[in-house]
């Protein structure tokens, strides 16, 4: 993982706030790395981010747009987790409504499960994007383990 992490953000509607709030206590943070999101929740990111980089243009706070997937439940969710089997996404961050059902929750699932299978760090909710985002790990150059599936791939049908 190199210094300028890709990460993907996605909130549930019952959790847009505070994903929301989140970015705009940590935009100075979250600016300096790309960010990919689903449909809905990567166009208020993207004008939270934006807003605050026209207040801090004279300090060399440059905006970066966030690239933007379709909403979660028309097939946001499944390009995200296909960014992360192509190793194209370096964190998650993903504030989840454990309160709500989900009409696509399979796809949420198999997002969940590709972030796990591809050691993704993932955050699920705001104390645990705090941590992730204030380790010294976050900020700089990080190897992360990868698990070798040639057992699988290989194995005899």
């Amino acid at each position: 993982m190199s210094i300028v992490k890709n990460i993907a953000v996605v909130a549930h509607d019952n959790c847009k706030k505070e994903l929301l709030d989140f970015v705009d206590c940590n935009h100075n943070i979250l600016a300096r790395h790309n960010l990919v999101a689903t449909g809905t929740t990567g166009g208020l990111v993207e004008e939270m981010i934006r807003e605050r980089s026209a207040q801090k243009k004279d300090d060399g706070y440059d905006f970066k747009p966030v690239e933007r997937m379709k909403s979660g439940p028309l097939g946001g969710d499944q390009q995200l987790g296909a960014m992360i089997s192509e190793g194209k996404i370096d964190v998650l961050i993903f504030f989840w409504d454990p309160m709500q059902p989900q009409p696509h929750d399979v796809d949420v699932k198999a997002l969940l499960r590709l972030a796990v299978l591809y050691n993704i760090p993932t955050a699920s909710n705001r104390s645990t994007a705090e941590f992730l985002i204030s380790s010294p790990f976050f900020e700089g150059e990080f190897q992360r383990k990868e698990t070798d599936f040639s057992d699988y791939t290989q194995r005899k049908i």
